[in-house]
């Protein structure tokens, strides 16, 4: 049994902690994040908002993560030891694939690979208070996150809604636990009921 799960949202609405706490407790389960696909800083074009362009679909190599997903589905077993993934002897027909991003629904050719599909939520105040407090390599100018950020974030969940993509909508101002158990045990059933 093979299972890809899309853990999808907001930026800092808690997409990597609990992509992070599935990957310790799911047998022989391998991840992939979105933002390892980033292109390099100079090919990051800026917008007419005046900023850098890092919050849309043109500034991550999509066809580079899908490669990667498509490895991962043609041998699963020989991804995760290219990947350190210690495969769990009594789950060996077992396998799960958690893909974490921000845009994760917004790349068409990625849609159909989706057994189980996440999204994370967080009020506007909330998620401006999260990444405020964050540090990222390269730092967020000034005015960033209501110019660029929070639009462009508005704008894919609008499409996304009106392309009908399934998703299963996560409230992140809940805690840590609740979230880990709730999409623990969508993820176990999933499992449970495909054998």
């Amino acid at each position: 049994m093979k299972l890809i799960v899309g853990i999808g949202g907001v930026t800092n609405g808690g997409k990597t902690t609990l992509t992070n706490s599935l990957h310790k407790a799911l047998p022989n389960c391998c991840v992939i994040h979105q933002d390892d696909f980033f292109k390099p800083q100079d090919q990051i074009a800026v917008g007419e908002d005046g900023f850098k362009q890092w919050d849309v679909l043109e500034s991550l190599d999509m066809e580079a993560m899908l490669s990667t997903v498509r490895a991962w589905t043609e041998d699963p077993r020989k991804f995760a030891r290219a990947h350190g993934v210690r495969l769990r002897p009594g789950a060996a027909d077992s396998h799960v694939l958690l893909l974490e991003g921000f845009l994760l629904y917004s790349y068409k050719p990625l849609l159909d690979l989706y057994n189980q599909r996440y999204f994370l939520t967080v009020p506007y105040e909330e998620c401006k208070r999260r990444r405020s407090s964050r540090r990222y390599t390269v730092p967020d100018p000034p005015g960033l996150f209501d110019g660029h950020v929070w639009p462009m974030y508005q704008k894919y969940k609008r499409e996304m809604e009106r392309d009908g993509v399934d998703v299963v909508y996560l409230d992140g101002t809940k805690s840590r636990e609740e979230l880990f158990h709730q999409v623990l045990e969508g993820v176990q059933n999933r499992l449970l009921n495909a054998r």
